[in-house]
């Protein structure tokens, strides 16, 4: 079978959200897989300034109780990744400057109130959207 692409999965996962979830509001960041023109890229870079932004949010706020009290997450990010993707080295150090940026804005988006996440690979996607919106299919 045929390992998919990232841009594959994030049809799936659009036609997922749309079928699964369809009063959910949701964007995919798609600017990192275009090719743009030398000045659309310097707009881009002056907007933008900071690389690592994750490819999908998704805008509903969530509480989730756990056994040390309730959560509040201000809506959820996921940075997805196709299956099969090294993301540590064996000393446990990202595998790459770009992931360890990637790993970086996820953080800062735990921070501030969002629940923030790797996803690999479409089945990872669909269990962490899932666990998210309440699996309400």
């Amino acid at each position: 079978m045929k390992e998919l692409t990232e841009y594959e999965i994030y049809m799936l996962i659009a036609h997922y959200l749309t079928a699964y979830y369809p009063n959910t509001i949701y964007r995919f960041d798609l600017a990192a897989d275009m090719k743009l023109t030398p000045g659309q890229a310097r707009r881009h870079k002056l907007l933008h300034p900071r690389r690592g932004y994750p490819d999908l949010f998704i805008a509903k706020p969530k509480t989730v109780r756990k056994m040390s009290g309730e959560s509040r997450y201000n809506g959820l990010f996921l940075e997805i990744k196709k299956a099969g993707i090294r993301m540590k080295k064996k000393d446990g150090s990202w595998a790459s400057l770009h992931l360890e940026e990637q790993a970086w804005v996820l953080e800062k988006l735990r921070e501030a109130g969002y629940r923030a996440e790797f996803a690999v690979g479409l089945d990872e996607a669909y269990r962490i959207i899932d666990d998210y919106l309440g699996g309400n299919k």
